[in-house]
């Protein structure tokens, strides 16, 4: 392989928690001048199972992660505007809105004191700061980033650094 060359994976459709009757309610938060609404007080789990992380959404990964490099801080997962982002891991949404530049419509969760997920370029936010939730909960539908590709920008964080999420998910075949 040769570093820093594109690598394309296709990831699996993820699979429907029975859990997962009713969606989340359609509503626009309250927010602030940076685009934000306010948060809930925590309450959120102390602990999250790296191997029970699910991919959060279906399609081709067409940039994957390169440590040290901002630009490549997790993956880029191609797919079709409109469809699914599922949150990966159960937690607490901690920022909704779209005050960080360079993300567009950005959804981060925490899921423990130490790990936090980011879902960019979304087309609509489905959660608002404060929603608990759970492991393949539909949080957002997918948009465009600044290239007019349709993609999810994903990344996993570990006390505030960069990780592969690779490392994370688990294997596109479960």
């Amino acid at each position: 392989k040769t570093p820093g060359a594109a690598q394309t994976k296709t990831v699996a459709r993820p699979k429907p928690s029975s859990s997962n009757k009713a969606p989340p309610a359609k509503t626009a938060p309250a927010t602030t001048s940076a685009g934000s609404s306010k948060a809930a007080p925590s309450t959120t789990p102390k602990t999250a199972d790296p191997k029970s992380w699910k991919w959060p959404t279906e399609g081709r990964v067409i940039r994957g992660f390169v440590a040290g490099d901002p630009a490549r801080n997790g993956l880029d997962i191609a797919g079709k505007e409109g469809q699914a982002i599922n949150v990966s891991s159960a937690g607490q949404v901690v920022y909704s809105g779209n005050g960080l530049i360079g993300y567009g419509e950005l959804i981060i969760v925490k899921h423990s004191e130490k790990m936090l997920s980011a879902y960019a370029h979304n087309r609509v936010r489905l959660v608002k700061e404060g929603d608990q939730v759970w492991a393949g909960q539909k949080i957002a539908e997918m948009g465009r980033n600044s290239r007019d590709e349709q993609l999810l920008h994903f990344e996993i964080r570990s006390s505030g650094k960069p990780v592969n999420p690779e490392g994370y998910l688990n294997p596109v075949n479960e």
